[in-house]
């Protein structure tokens, strides 16, 4: 690896990269042989020079993230089996050449040796997003492999990284596709349930993938029963109720934007007669509507993005759950969420109690929830857990 940057590390650092775990902090940093720039490709060894690692480096408190621990030629054929790594997961699980669902995370960064990196594919198209300047490098070549390990099954790939690029990234980052084109909004299938999905002026990816499992559990609860889907986005959960039978169902997001969306997917899938929408905080939304609803959804965005927030998105969290766990009928059901990643599940749960204690209700736990197998957890990084979530049975 004499040919790229080298990172020297301070003797004690390697023990973490050791037990593969892909970070490689700043302070860990003893020594930068040769001139190394954001998003370029450097090796790592220990202090005696033993190597390590090979990762992207970025500026900032995580300095390398490692893409391979095996001293590799880092070329096109390793990004294209990098890439038919993922896909042959996905055909695995299942997620491939399935009728009914045509929507599925492909990358999902750390969990697929690829830090930095998140690909989801709806239909016929790859959406892509960077997440580190390295990445955003050779997002070509990761378009390029794509197309061919689908052996043309993929006909569009379209970066969307300009939101997420940190540092220098963000001069150069500008979505558009990377090959062919797609028309959106674009209707994909997801359980057999049709959505609406627009990755060019939607958020993150223009879906969130991550709660296909966890909407197909709601629709196990909805029939018959009145829904109140809060935070709502497109209305992934609402669509699912509808279709389960639900008696009615009430969609609220601030976006107006996201709601019209959600309006139109209702449509798509013959429910609007029993599906109403409003564009309004749930704050102000819940507020007089005690036992009217059978089933709760709580999936609000990340409250907290660093630790330095964590107690304000805590008391978020709290005052939410304790909303509506005053608010359900006796009996009903509340499925609620959190995606923050330094919010861990044993913290969430912790808290939600406390919104229960507060709520005076007695409140029990059905089911304990998670990402789906399209987001792997990597177990040499546990971080890759974002997603926790609870069912909940309120008396």
């Amino acid at each position: 690896m004499a040919s790229l940057p080298s990172i020297l590390l301070h003797n004690g650092k390697e023990h973490s990269l050791k037990r593969f775990h892909p970070w490689v902090f700043s302070g860990a940093i003893k020594k930068i042989e040769g001139d190394v720039q954001e998003g370029d490709i450097v090796a790592v060894y220990t202090h005696r020079r033993e190597f390590l690692g090979i990762g992207h480096y970025q500026p900032g408190s995580i300095a390398v993230r490692i893409f391979s621990f095996n001293e590799v030629e880092i070329d096109y054929a390793f990004w294209k089996s990098r890439v038919q790594r993922a896909v042959d997961y996905r055909r695995e699980q299942g997620f491939l050449d399935t009728p009914d669902t045509d929507v599925y995370r492909l990358v999902f960064a750390e969990g697929d040796s690829l830090p930095g990196l998140i690909i989801d594919v709806y239909g016929n198209t790859a959406v892509l997003q960077a997440h580190n300047v390295g990445m955003f490098h050779v997002r070509q070549q990761i378009a390029q492999a794509l197309v061919e390990v689908y052996d043309g099954k993929l006909t569009a790939v379209y970066d969307k990284s300009a939101e997420t690029l940190p540092g220098k990234g963000t001069e150069q980052g500008q979505n558009g596709y990377l090959i062919g084109e797609t028309s959106t909004p674009h209707v994909v299938t997801e359980n057999g349930n049709k959505f609406l999905v627009d990755w060019v002026t939607g958020q993150k990816t223009g879906f969130f993938i991550d709660q296909r499992e966890n909407r197909e559990l709601l629709a196990h609860y909805s029939k018959g029963k009145t829904v109140l889907n809060t935070f709502c986005y497109t209305g992934g959960f609402s669509i699912y109720a509808l279709n389960a039978g639900a008696e009615a169902v009430h969609s609220v997001d601030v976006s107006k934007k996201a709601i019209v969306l959600t309006e139109q997917n209702a449509e798509l899938n013959n429910g609007q007669d029993r599906h109403e929408a409003f564009a309004m905080d749930t704050f102000d939304f819940m507020k007089g509507r005690e036992d009217f609803y059978d089933v709760i959804v709580l999936d609000p965005p990340a409250f907290a993005k660093s630790q330095k927030v964590r107690h304000n998105a805590l008391m978020g969290y709290k005052r939410l759950n304790a909303e509506a766990i005053e608010k359900i009928k006796p009996g009903g059901i509340i499925f609620t969420f959190s995606c923050s990643g330094v919010v861990d599940k044993y913290l969430f749960q912790s808290t939600v109690m406390a919104a229960a204690i507060e709520a005076g209700r007695n409140v029990k736990v059905m089911h304990h929830l998670s990402q789906p197998a399209d987001h792997p957890i990597s177990i040499f990084h546990p971080e890759g857990e974002y997603l926790k979530g609870l069912v909940l049975y309120v008396e």
